[in-house]
């Protein structure tokens, strides 16, 4: 059995947690020292939180010897899903006992017990706290009446919006689809439909004799409003007839058709940013090879023909990541096979960019197992990851691609000593498009495309990808797949 819990520690270290949140701090890094804290406190190995949403999990947070696992997506109906998402909210499992994927990951790192308990919000599932044991000895009630609590406690946070989403789509029961609500001439509510419940995340308790929590629109307008959690509705109103002065509001949720103008309108304004510089080298050079020929040196000449083809596999890069991106090409339904990683990793860096090419340190051992995947694919994500590590760090200093084996899975990591990630960007950098801050947006210049294409790749050959800092400055992409 682990040994008893420190409740000096564990309560000394909550102390500083709950100093974080009440200095501003939120989200992943106070999610993450919350995990630092409980794992010694608790005798645990590792510990973990997998964030739950409508399609599945996914580990947003590990310490210790469960850190391999951040990145690691859990699909909706996974068994082990079904499992960690079914019966009591918190208990001591044997991982033994899980009958999917997971399973043979943890038994690969010599993990036996799982104390796990769901972090819920009026019955919902946000998500599941794990803290992870090695070998045969069951953990005791003590460690699940503490994880069971800290679980309660990283609800709260959602509960709070500390920086964390909260998901969950709620029951739809109602007839009308639409948000349907009467108000009276006072503007308070007279009746709210389940599904007005639905789409606000108001209860009619909570409605009813209110105001509405959204502007009213005139009647027979109609009007898209932005929540305070961030979504979209489109409000129409008119008036009801009959006796008296009352108004018939209908609203919907619109925030994936918002999402989708903004992507549209973005993929525009960042591909024509993207285009224009490749183009204008190219073009600005070519003239001078037509309007100057005669009076161009051999050198000059060729000096300007091989920025011409530089520009032009940037263009051609640039192209077959927007091309991907809108398609949502990749490997798809073609049949993962075995593939020797490491040679595999030595053939994709013959195809990168020669200035990436002079900084790349490769460290790979000679008996690294075969990967089970898509092995044509792994030149784009070793290109993805070594573009963007080179971008963020500077010119001379050293990129390292080193691989190795964990139990089940084999993996390969890109490090870089450049400017690092912040805690809360790791999982944002995968989104398309995104690019961190303004600041940032001016001072690198990109599509905000190759991460999000590298987790779609990858994922889809049942690995996962995950960014983190790197001890000493800059930032470790790790890939991990499944071996034979």
């Amino acid at each position: 059995m682990p040994e008893r819990i420190d409740f000096p520690a564990l309560l000394g270290g909550h102390t500083v947690v709950i100093e974080m949140i009440n200095s501003g701090d939120a989200g992943l890094p106070v999610l993450t020292q919350l995990l630092r804290v409980a794992q010694p406190a608790l005798g645990a190995t590792g510990m973990a939180f997998v964030e739950f949403g409508p399609t599945g999990g996914r580990v947003i947070s590990a310490t210790g010897a469960a850190e391999w696992a951040l990145g690691r997506p859990l699909a909706v109906d996974d068994p082990d899903t079904v499992c960690l998402l079914a019966g009591p909210r918190a208990r001591q499992v044997r991982v033994g006992h899980l009958n999917g994927k997971l399973a043979a990951e943890l038994s690969g790192s010599d993990l036996r017990w799982m104390v796990v308990s769901r972090a819920e919000i009026g019955g919902h599932t946000v998500g599941s706290l794990h803290a992870l044991y090695p070998g045969d000895d069951e953990p005791g009630t003590e460690q699940q009446a503490v994880v069971a609590y800290l679980a309660s406690c990283v609800a709260h946070m959602y509960g709070d919006q500390s920086g964390l989403p909260v998901h969950g789509d709620g029951p739809v029961v109602a007839a009308l689809a639409d948000g349907l609500a009467v108000v009276d001439r006072d503007g308070h509510v007279r009746l709210w439909n389940p599904a007005a419940a639905q789409v606000t995340g108001r209860s009619a308790e909570q409605a009813l004799s209110r105001p509405l929590p959204f502007p009213l629109p005139p009647s027979g307008q109609v009007r898209d409003h932005r929540m305070p959690d961030g979504r979209w509705l489109r409000i129409t109103s008119g008036e009801l007839p009959g006796p008296g002065t009352l108004r018939v509001v209908t609203f919907r949720d619109i925030t994936d058709q918002q999402q989708r103008d903004h992507d549209r309108d973005l993929f525009v304004a960042v591909t024509s940013h993207e285009l224009r510089t490749p183009v204008t080298v190219i073009k600005g050079y070519a003239d001078t090879l037509t309007d100057h020929w005669e009076s161009l040196t051999e050198v000059d000449r060729r000096q300007a023909a091989r920025v011409i083809g530089q520009r032009a596999n940037e263009l051609a890069r640039l192209v077959d990541r927007l091309l991907s991106s809108a398609a949502e090409a990749g490997p798809g339904d073609e049949p993962a096979t075995p593939f020797d990683l490491g040679e595999a990793l030595r053939s994709a860096v013959v195809d990168l960019p020669a200035e990436l090419r002079r900084r790349l340190v490769l460290l790979l051992p000679n008996d690294l197992p075969k990967a089970l995947g898509h092995r044509p694919s792994l030149a784009t994500v070793l290109t993805e990851l070594t573009t963007n590590a080179g971008k963020y760090s500077a010119p001379d200093s050293p990129i390292e691609v080193t691989a190795s084996v964990d139990g089940q899975l084999v993996a390969f990591r890109v490090s870089d000593k450049g400017i690092g990630i912040r805690p809360e960007h790791v999982e944002r950098a995968f989104d398309r498009f995104w690019q961190g801050e303004s600041g940032d947006r001016r001072g690198y210049p990109g599509a905000g495309l190759g991460l999000y294409l590298v987790r779609r790749i990858v994922e889809q050959q049942n690995g996962w990808v995950s960014l983190r800092p790197r001890a000493g400055g800059g930032t470790v992409a790790e890939v991990r797949l499944p071996r034979c």
